[in-house]
């Protein structure tokens, strides 16, 4: 027997590792010693896979996690993303409900890669404006795929030679099925149908798996596949940002008001343009009539620059319908039987639609000539010691009714082959290629308006409940669908309305494709039987990245088309509020755009205006680079990355103590190639090149310093490619005048860190564990966006781009990313996996699974730049929540199984920003709890209830730590599945 084949079953372990973090699991109960024989005991569904994982983890010469299906398509949670946030020191962030990317011990999705049968992958797709949008970004979007397509789920936190470089969090590698695993005829099929508590509607999911080997077991064959249709919707408050009340001019002065501070807002020189609205810009403050204090006070507080209100309050309505089918297939053949061939598909599809439907106020954000705040009146305001406002009453406020439609799908597809080849008795060869491709297409994102100038009494009262205000319109009456809400087309002077921006179309059609193609050889040399083997190997690796996107170049709408009919343009959305506890008194309908009528009415796909229209002048085509706005989602980025590796695996003893573990190294070499688009000549193209090289050193150490106790060590040196968005040279470049470049730094080097992980882990019984893991990494040349003063040669941007006369010397003003010195992040984790065996009759069926982490890092970020400084803030790591914990408690006895997990995310920073005067800007906490039950009808049936969301856990997000503000605060529902799975 080939002595690769103990050790060849000992690497195929660990993808069982771990899901005692994640599912349900059933331990089997310690079996009876009858003289001096132990009872044999088969195990199943989860039971099985637990004793698995905890083995494998036992054996594993690295720091893992893995979540396994108990069966065959059968994942633990219905979401990759979900099954990943039970794995200590993973916690996810979500999109319409939906868990969608990581973090890992504190690092957000960029510094993270994720492996598909052993090929770096990276799929993206489309989100809400709120969750980040389209991606364009290295983190991987885990909501492309159905979970049952996978059979395992590897989370590797350290590294060690033989790993792809890329990553400061974690390897993800996710493995679907194979024959040769299953080993005989396998069928499975299941059905359910999923119901949500707000949409009031129910869709169904299925899943199949079939598998089967031939010719003596020389031949598998294994197909799955499954399809699933999700319709929600996600309803709540939001405001996009705060802002304070000196800002966009001011306050509209009432009359006989004089600002209490005029150096800080232009109030004295408003001229209220609303109708209804007092108004007495002529005449000079010190004779204007007298107002009563109640309103000169409100006025004064509203545009204090230490004040802040919303500034787009709104209610909205997104409305989520996604179909997502997925297959897979895998063909192996054993010619030999020191040979395996394994030939992977996998192909993924996720095609949504998002409709989405504001009713707002627009006042707030713009300037007067925008019909802004300098035309709004503050009649009544009051505001929290923090300085945010909770109840204000406003005359002259344009109301907004916003409804936005996007069409969007990704494919994803990855063909990869496997050979495998036993060479000697000790020598072995693999080889792997494969690509893996995604392709995110955006085609409508079309957005229309319907707007009521001037809206009188406009409350918003916070006092009940900053996270749910209750709003009221005034003089509008939002869902009279023969009202104000209607559409105002240009020019709007003939309608005797200044100061007023006319209903809008908006069509921004974008995309995003992510291609890797990878080859790898790899060589195992099995030096000293059971005690060391050398492994080295070389890898090829091509990323490339596009994008783009298109805008119209002007956005507002012409006057209606002769013979339309103002009502044939609009329809009504109703029901609004279900399961949010609005105040009393709180909108739940109002008149949106018909989009369909309006695009027929104004051929808006057209690509052109109508003639004929009444106020037809202007251009309405779509336009990419030449638009401004859409130039910089017009880019490119090719990383071709060669690579060697050598490492050492060790399994001895030392001081009488059983020592495994590898030793080794990894070079790399990246090669980058970048292209964007600058603001001269209406969009000129530059690419521009980068190189550089790493070395790689790491090393795991595992001691067993008794039987059942285990301190593992690892330290290694990790690097992760820098964000895609920072690499873009395009932007704007000036070589006349004053120097100066706005953009991207294709001159980046990659975030680098050194890491140190130390465990101890306590197999304190049969199928116990308990375990304490502390871990630091140093993290070196952070990425910020930063202003400074540089020599132009030094910008990464090509030389062909300046003046003949111009040698690179020449000293440029810069506002690029930059990489900085970076800081430390430290944190650890407990896991405790406890089944209740002790306890007597069928409490021993139960059982226990916990974890908790703690994470700590701070960054510097630019909080002000000038042409030769920066000044810096310290503040947390994005996408880092310095606590997160995991429970999940069981049962099972064989025919009954349940369980029910909590998950808890302590708030965290989505970004740092400085604009509207406040800066950060993030999540607050989450807790989300999840159920199942399972009966057995016999060996082949299974009936399945599941819930998740019970908690009915909002997206809440918030700018400013100091005020918490309310930015988003939107619920999704709670669901429930109820189905069968039958296996052959």
């Amino acid at each position: 027997m080939s002595a690769f084949r103990p050790y060849h079953r000992l690497a195929l372990s660990p993808v069982a590792l771990a899901a005692t973090l994640v599912a349900a699991p059933v331990w089997a109960q310690d079996a009876a010693a009858t003289n001096n024989q132990l009872e044999t005991v088969t195990v199943t569904g989860i039971r099985a896979s637990l004793e698995s994982a905890l083995n494998a983890k036992r054996q594993d010469k690295g720091i893992v996690d893995v979540i396994k299906a108990e069966d065959m398509g059968k994942f633990p949670d219905t979401n990759l993303a979900e099954s990943l946030q039970r794995v200590p020191g993973v916690v996810i962030d979500r999109d319409a409900g939906e868990g969608r990317n990581i973090s890992v011990r504190g690092l957000g999705g960029d510094f993270t890669r994720t492996r598909i049968n052993g090929i770096e992958a990276l799929a993206t797709t489309g989100g809400t404006d709120s969750s980040g949008g389209a991606n364009r970004t290295r983190a991987f979007d885990f909501n492309v795929f159905a979970a049952d397509l996978f059979n395992s789920l590897t989370v590797r936190k350290s590294t060690s030679a033989d790993v792809d470089e890329g990553s400061l969090g974690a390897t993800v590698d996710l493995q679907t099925a194979r024959p040769f695993d299953l080993k005989k005829f396998v069928a499975a099929v299941a059905v359910k149908g999923t119901y949500n508590e707000i949409r009031g509607k129910a869709t169904p999911k299925a899943s199949f798996l079939i598998s089967n080997t031939f010719a003596d077991k020389k031949i598998g064959v294994l197909l799955s596949g499954a399809y699933s249709k999700r319709q929600v919707y996600e309803e709540g408050f939001s405001t996009v940002r705060w802002d304070n009340g000196s800002s966009s001019g001011g306050w509209c002065s009432p009359l006989g008001v004089t600002p209490a501070n005029p150096a800080t807002t232009a109030a004295t020189a408003n001229t209220c343009g609303s109708a209804g609205v007092a108004s007495d810009a002529a005449t000079a403050p010190s004779a204007r009539l007298p107002a009563s204090q109640a309103a000169t006070d409100a006025y004064n507080a509203a545009s204090l620059a230490t004040n802040f209100h919303p500034r787009l309050p709104r209610y909205g309505r997104l409305t989520h319908d996604q179909d997502r089918t997925g297959l897979t297939g895998s063909v192996q053949v054993r010619p030999t039987d020191t040979t395996v061939m394994t030939f992977d598909m996998l192909y993924s599809k996720l095609d949504a639609t998002r409709q989405e439907d504001f009713l707002e106020a627009i006042s707030f954000s713009r300037t007067l000539a925008q019909g802004g705040k300098p035309q709004t009146s503050v009649v009544e305001a009051q505001f929290a010691p923090s300085g945010q406002m909770v109840y204000g009453k406003f005359n002259g406020v344009d109301i907004r009714s916003e409804s936005r439609f996007d069409k969007l799908t990704t494919e994803f597809t990855q063909p990869t082959l496997t050979v495998e080849q036993e060479l000697t008795e000790t020598v072995k060869l693999t080889l792997k290629g494969g690509r893996a491709t995604s392709r995110f297409r955006n085609p409508i994102q079309t957005t229309t308006t319907l707007d009521a100038p001037n809206v009188n009494g406009y409350v918003y009262d916070a006092r009940g409940d900053d996270r749910s205000p209750l709003i009221t319109y005034g003089t509008l009456n939002p869902s009279d669908v023969n009202g104000a809400l209607a559409i105002h087309g240009v020019p709007v002077g003939a309608t005797g309305i200044t100061n007023f921006t006319p209903s809008e179309i908006r069509i921004r059609p974008n995309g995003a494709t992510n291609r890797q193609d990878v080859v790898t050889a790899d060589v195992a040399w099995e030096a000293i039987p059971d005690l060391l083997t050398i492994k080295g190997g070389v890898s090829y690796k091509k990323f490339s990245f596009n994008s783009y996107e298109f805008r119209r170049t002007v956005e507002t709408m012409n006057t209606l088309p002769a013979g339309t009919l103002p009502l044939s343009l609009v329809t009504t959305l109703d029901g609004f509020g279900k399961g949010q506890s609005l105040p009393a008194g709180s909108v739940t309908s109002w008149v949106i755009p018909n989009l369909d009528a309006i695009a027929g009415a104004y051929d808006i796909y057209c690509n052109c205006l109508k003639t004929g229209q009444a106020g037809g002048s202007g251009d309405f085509r779509l336009s990419s680079i030449t638009n401004g706005n859409a130039r910089g989602n017009n880019r490119s980025i090719t990383e071709t990355d060669t690579g060697s590796w050598l490492m050492g695996e060790f399994d001895t003893r030392l001081g009488g103590l059983p020592v495994r573990g590898n030793v080794g190294a990894r070079y790399v070499k990246t090669s980058l190639s970048a292209t964007g688009y600058l603001a001269t000549g209406g969009g000129s193209p530059v690419t521009a090149t980068r190189q550089y090289n790493d070395w790689l050193p790491s090393a795991n150490v595992g001691v067993n310093v008794t039987k059942d106790f285990i301190v593992r060590a690892a330290a290694a040196k990790v690097m992760s490619r820098p964000p895609l968005p920072s690499l873009n040279p395009g932007g704007t470049l000036s070589t006349t005048g004053t120097l100066s470049y706005t953009g991207g730094n294709p001159a980046l080097d990659p975030y680098r860190a050194t890491t140190f992980d130390l465990s101890g882990e306590w197999y304190h019984s049969k199928n116990g564990f308990i375990g304490l893991g502390l871990f630091q990494k140093n993290i070196k040349s952070f990425v910020v966006t930063s202003g400074r003063n540089v020599a132009y040669k030094d910008t990464g941007l090509p030389m062909s781009l300046l003046p003949t006369n111009f040698t690179g010397d020449e000293i440029f003003t810069v506002s690029a990313p930059v990489n900085t010195e970076g800081g430390k992040l430290q944190g650890f984790e407990i896991n405790v996996q406890q089944p209740f065996s002790f306890l007597p009759s069928w409490g021993k069926n139960f059982g226990l699974l916990a974890n908790y982490t703690q994470v700590k890092s701070k960054m510097k970020y630019p909080s002000s730049q000038t042409a030769t400084t920066t000044t810096y803030i310290t503040e947390d790591l994005i996408n880092l929540s310095p606590r997160s914990w995991n429970m999940s408690l069981y049962y099972d006895d064989g025919t009954f199984s349940g369980r029910i997990s909590g998950s808890s995310r302590a708030s965290f920073l989505q970004t740092v920003v400085f604009q509207n005067n406040q800066n950060e800007q993030g999540k607050n906490k989450t807790f989300n709890l999840d159920m199942s039950l399972g009966y057995k009808v016999n060996s082949q049936l299974e009936l399945t209830f599941e819930a998740t969301n019970l908690t009915n856990q909002a997206n809440e997000q918030f700018i400013s730590r100091a005020m918490n503000n309310v930015v988003v605060n939107n619920y999704t529902g709670r669901e429930y599945i109820l189905g069968g799975r039958y296996k052959f």
